[in-house]
């Protein structure tokens, strides 16, 4: 997700890890709107039977992982953290050295530069900084040592082996997919549609505002009003008591995220207008889903944006140390890429997803 604050959301639950690749994971290119199927692994050429056995969970030879990632001052980087680590304990073949995570670029590089000097087998990387990291992960890579990159990317493909992370332009498609049919459906023409974003110098909320703004348009639809947020409970109630000001009438709401969706939801409830519009939240918090399980709130969705992905990278750098490829494809070797899918919860799914939010 991706800044400072960038991807911090102030979430404490953690989220239970998924298997080799995390619910909704799918490969680039996947286009359905239905959680993907779990991806298991097996050793190369294994056999069909061998993977339905579940050969990923059978010992291999010994891999250590090296993990680091920004500080886990913020609720999505907590579970990052939580995640990895909860993926890393399935195995008795997995040693996993975790550093503590760090703000601090010139640390972070540290960090990494001592997993070198260790020789460790893998390296899973969040940058807290891509551009700032990808020097040291290209010494690790020339190292002879591969990378899984995790969602906040490096400069260039040769710091890495695989990345994995989140689909930022993606959810800002099936947001203003879901609001323009949820629109057609409530037959309202010509509507009033209000962007709350995170903020505007992240490349991931520029990605976000461009999918939206290129499904609306698809839909012959626009943003009537769009203002930033820092993505913190108080910048989205702030932002959002402004736009109700400024907007006398409202038809949707699409929020980036669901940590200031608090704030937004908080104006909102201030203003007495919940019962004039909908809203589609983003990331997919606990708080979020339960709101839409609730059903008493505007809140009727929020589109997915997993910390599942660090349990995923923990387990592809475990079958890299191995050698070993993934079940279901065709080729022996570790995909180069992997972005996880940004499903919509609603109030007809959001019982498959309650497991996977986080707080």
């Amino acid at each position: 997700m991706s800044d400072p604050k960038m991807d911090g959301f102030d979430r404490r639950r953690f989220l239970r890890s998924a298997g080799v690749v995390g619910a909704g994971i799918a490969l680039v290119g996947c286009t359905s709107n239905e959680p993907a199927t779990a991806v298991e692994d097996e050793t190369a050429g294994g056999t069909s039977d061998e993977a339905a056995g579940g050969a990923s969970e059978q010992s291999g030879p010994p891999v250590t992982i090296g993990f680091t990632a920004p500080a886990a001052d913020h609720g999505w980087i907590a579970a990052i953290t939580a995640n990895a680590q909860a993926e890393a304990d399935k195995y008795d073949d997995l040693t996993f050295n975790a550093t503590e995570g760090t703000n601090d670029v010139n640390q972070q590089i540290s960090q990494v530069q001592a997993f070198i000097d260790q020789g460790v087998d893998v390296l899973t990387i969040l940058p807290f900084d891509g551009s700032a990291l990808t020097n040291i992960a290209i010494q690790a890579m020339e190292a002879g040592i591969p990378v899984v990159n995790i969602d906040r990317i490096f400069d260039t493909p040769r710091a890495y082996r695989t990345w994995i992370g989140g689909d930022n332009y993606g959810m800002g498609v099936s947001a203003g997919d879901y609001i323009a049919r949820r629109l057609e459906e409530e037959g309202i023409s010509d509507p009033v549609i209000i962007e709350v974003a995170g903020i505007d110098s992240l490349p991931l909320t520029q990605d976000r505002s461009q999918g939206f703004a290129d499904s609306l348009k698809a839909n012959n639809l626009s943003v009537t009003d769009r203002q930033a947020a820092e993505f913190t409970v108080e910048s989205g109630q702030e932002v959002m008591t402004n736009l109700l000001q400024a907007n006398q009438q409202i038809d949707a709401v699409w929020n980036h995220d669901d940590d200031q969706g608090i704030g937004v939801l908080a104006a909102i409830d201030q203003s007495g207008r919940g019962d004039e519009f909908f809203m589609v939240g983003g990331a997919g918090a606990l708080s979020a889903m339960e709101a839409i399980q609730a059903g008493d709130t505007p809140l009727e969705a929020t589109v997915l944006y997993n910390p599942s992905m660090s349990a995923s990278a923990v387990s592809l750098a475990r079958l890299l140390g191995q050698q070993r490829g993934m079940t279901d494809l065709v080729e022996n070797e570790i995909p180069a890429s992997l972005t996880t899918y940004a499903a919509v919860v609603t109030a007809d799914n959001v019982d498959q997803y309650m497991e996977f939010g986080f707080a």
